[in-house]
């Protein structure tokens, strides 16, 4: 009985995996398909597998714009879902995301040192003539600031041994981070503020082809070390006198989970902005579509339904048939928060889930 019961849900999973695999596909395509000019479906497919058009502004469009958007979406919908099941497990928290640590902060931070600063003058030349993403230098200041914030984070996980508390450090020295940038932006000019404020709205557009090869390397690093975690993210699960017992070296893990959200979360806020509530999202869907702790089955199914999520909210942001677009970290939030609430009320047990 119990092993019919197992390959049903066995069964169930696989059909579910399948399709989140098609629709990724299908708004993977219909992300790049539709915007402020719709383009066939049969000459979307003809530039994505033969990179030739028989129209030089569709092509120009899917192969400069449109597809380098569209990984970017699958990039972050996979890092920052990832990122927030690690922090999830870690903190054995429902609530906890990629930016508990003060990881975002610290690549806001970053930003504002170069946009907010008196001596910018140049910077935002670069800033203007590049676009907001890409400026290499955002990029750079971003990491370096998020780089900062996880060495203080991680100096500090050295000498605590609860995760509550090193929980309740890392939101507060996001908070101090908060604040300097606050104090920046009380001091500023305008037109630096301006600039500031649109790189926290987050984008998906901007990120050209090299960029694309710096991002999805790193994230693919970061994502290597999670997949490597999965039998320890389990154990951690548990509880810490459990992965004891295991044989687990709790520090080192916990050292190692925070290195792998660090990468992911770090990186995908230097080039696409803070993008908010797709961390703590994605980990709660996918465990409500799937019935499971294991980690060996959620990070995967965490990158598939994350790059469903990211491909429909990008889709959501161009307004298809307009030219307005809206900032991604707006329908991330507006789509996050609802589903969270859906998923909250629809499973009352879902503490039960990190115990």
């Amino acid at each position: 009985m119990m092993q019919t019961i197992s390959q049903s849900s066995s069964n169930s999973r696989r059909l579910i995996v399948i399709g989140l695999v098609l629709l990724a596909v299908l708004f993977f395509m219909l992300d790049i398909m539709l915007g402020s000019v719709s383009i066939p479906f049969g000459e979307v497919a003809k530039i994505v597998f033969s990179g030739e058009s028989d129209t030089t502004a569709w092509l120009f469009i899917v192969e400069k714009i449109r597809l380098p958007k569209a990984i970017t979406a699958v990039i972050v919908g996979c890092g920052l879902s990832v990122s927030g099941l690690q922090m999830q497990t870690l903190f054995r928290n429902p609530l906890a995301g990629p930016s508990e640590l003060g990881i975002t902060a610290g690549a806001g931070l970053g930003v504002a040192a170069v946009m907010l600063t008196s001596g910018s003058t140049a910077s935002i030349y670069a800033i203007r003539q590049l676009g907001v993403s890409g400026s290499w230098l955002i990029v750079v200041m971003a990491s370096l600031g998020a780089a900062l914030v996880l060495s203080m984070v991680l100096l500090i996980a050295g000498r605590i041994k609860d995760n509550v508390i090193l929980l309740i450090v890392g939101v507060m020295v996001g908070t101090i981070t908060v604040s300097v940038i606050s104090i920046w932006q009380y001091f500023s000019q305008p037109e630096q503020l301006q600039e500031y404020i649109l790189w926290t709205f987050g984008s998906l557009g901007g990120i050209v082809q090299y960029h694309l090869y710096v991002l999805s390397g790193v994230v693919a690093v970061g994502l290597l070390i999670a997949f490597s975690s999965s039998k320890a993210l389990n154990a951690m699960l548990l509880g810490e006198n459990y992965a004891r017992s295991m044989g687990l070296t709790v520090g080192k893990t916990r050292f190692i989970i925070m290195a792998s959200t660090s990468l992911l979360t770090g990186s995908i806020t230097a080039f696409c902005g803070p993008i908010g509530f797709v961390g703590i999202a994605i980990p709660h869907i996918t465990r409500s579509l799937l019935g499971t702790s294991d980690h060996r089955i959620l990070i995967p199914c965490c990158c598939l339904v994350g790059t469903v999520l990211m491909l429909i909210c990008d889709i959501i942001s161009q307004m298809p048939g307009t030219q307005t677009v809206l900032p991604i970290n707006v329908v991330t939030s507006l789509l996050g928060a609802p589903v969270v609430i859906w998923v909250i009320v629809s499973r009352n047990n879902l503490r039960s889930s990190f115990s």
